[in-house]
């Protein structure tokens, strides 16, 4: 099994400016393999987890057989993502069995979720982490080598204060990260697990988030994506406000910063001078990842999303007639208990009119311990599961279209990795990493990290062709 989201960067600077002890054992350094799975929220957990071990002088390796042990980092959010989360945990069981590797160590969102549970389903995990406990990573690593058999589940509560983010070890590329600006969600949408693993919203402090932008900055970083479980709540519990737009003038400050990019927007508190300072900003690409979840508003009440649909087409309407450019990521939920044909074939209507750029659809999952697992209208598997495929049928013609008006054009290109001799691979502002298309660039000199400007000489399904215009890219 490969773990693609792992990648070994030995040459980055250390989180911290302190000598680091090595942790040393009968046969040599201590060494341990981290998996990380689920959202780019949790991919930020995964780092912080990482640099507080490297601080601790525990060794990262990539290759989990041989490790002294392994950590995974789940995720919990619905039914696949669990079974994914497991069966992953299952395959370093096994190699534990094997003897080759020494215990299993499992954070995140599924013993969040599940508790002491997920001990009696897998008796052989060593320790258990809830989300909360991520800071003590090392003290539970210590305790597994130790051999203790005894505290073997470490859960917090959700803190009143952010978590501060900073002295990561990242996994991401070194030009782009992820910067987690609040913690949990205050959203009462009944489909939605993530309020009890997570617990309610707590914003990170405006100074700690500008502090943590520098910090990836002088790491290289070029582009900030920018996450958390509502990004438009964000600053209200703190400052009894909303403050995105305060937070956003001070990123746009900060040097070293080419991108910052916006992603998981509720459409409420979008306000007009959220939607001006986007508009004006140097450094705010025109990507909006804004998830809608249904557009019908009897689906809308039953979801709890609190927006109905007038309100959701003025919004689009108002940002697309503001922001120069703009790409439009969202997402669906097709199949949610109750929907009819006439309320799916409404949401076509509408993403046919809509025409986003980007977009995802995901069949309704049913949660246990959700309020619309007690909704009346459940559907079967095979309709929700077709009402996706003809969603992204119809999507896929949309963005299809889009990748078409951009031959001929020049824009600009982050680039990510290289491919082969003479190509590489990057992204223009309309795509963000992991989840989006990719341009793929013809040049020579090339490197990660560069912006570059390219001529589009092709589509190729969801992705791009170019040409590097000129030797003159921007290091």
């Amino acid at each position: 099994m490969t773990f693609p989201q792992l990648q070994i960067l030995p040459d980055r600077p250390e989180p911290v400016d302190k000598p680091i002890i090595p942790k040393v054992g009968p046969k040599g350094a201590i060494t341990y393999a981290f998996v990380t799975l689920g959202c780019p929220k949790n991919l930020v957990d995964s780092e912080k987890m990482l640099g507080t071990l490297a601080l601790d002088g525990y060794a990262l390796v990539s290759d989990p057989a041989g490790a002294d042990f392994v950590i995974v980092n789940t995720c919990g959010f619905i039914e696949s993502s669990r079974a994914e989360s497991k069966a992953v945990i299952r395959e370093m069981l096994d190699l534990k069995k094997a003897g080759k590797t020494k215990g299993v160590i499992v954070a995140g969102c599924l013993p969040e979720r599940l508790g002491p549970a997920l001990l009696d389903e897998m008796p052989d995990i060593d320790h258990i982490v809830g989300v909360f406990g991520r800071d003590e990573i090392n003290l539970v690593a210590d305790r597994l080598l130790g051999g203790s058999r005894e505290y073997r589940e470490l859960f917090r509560p959700a803190p009143l204060k952010a978590m501060d983010d900073r002295a990561r070890l990242r996994l991401t590329p070194q030009h782009y990260a992820y910067l987690k600006i609040s913690e949990g969600c205050d959203r009462t949408c009944t489909f939605c697990s993530i309020p009890k693993m997570r617990g309610k919203h707590i914003t990170k402090p405006i100074e700690m988030v500008i502090a943590e932008a520098t910090e990836l900055a002088k790491d290289g970083v070029r582009e900030l994506n920018i996450v958390a479980q509502d990004t438009t709540y964000y600053g209200l519990d703190l400052y009894g406000e909303v403050r995105l737009v305060q937070l956003l003038r001070e990123l746009d400050k900060v040097d070293g910063i080419d991108w910052v990019r916006l992603m998981y927007l509720y459409p409420v508190n979008f306000t007009d001078e959220l939607i001006d300072t986007i508009a004006a900003s140097d450094k705010i690409v025109p990507y909006l990842d804004m998830p809608l979840q249904h557009i019908n508003d009897t689906m809308l009440r039953r979801m709890q999303r609190r927006v109905n649909r007038v309100q959701t087409e003025e919004l689009v309407r108002k940002l697309r007639s503001r922001i120069d450019n703009l790409v439009m990521r969202t997402t669906f939920v097709v199949g949610f208990p109750g929907e009819t044909d006439a309320q799916f074939a409404e949401l076509k209507q509408f993403v046919e009119e809509a025409q986003f750029e980007r977009m995802g659809v995901f069949p309704y999952s049913l949660e246990p311990d959700t309020p619309a697992a007690k909704l009346d209208g459940h559907l079967p598997e095979e309709v929700k599961n077709a009402r996706r495929d003809e969603m992204m049928a119809l999507q896929q013609q949309i963005a299809f279209d889009y990748g078409d008006t951009l031959v001929g054009s020049e824009i600009d290109v982050l680039i990510d990795d290289q491919v082969e001799e003479g190509l590489w691979r990057g992204r223009g502002y309309m795509d963000a990493p992991e989840i989006d298309g990719e341009v793929f660039v013809s040049g020579e000199d090339l490197q990660p990290g560069m912006f570059v400007p390219v001529e589009i000489v092709e589509r190729r399904d969801y992705d791009l062709v170019g040409i590097a215009v000129s030797d003159e890219s921007d290091e």
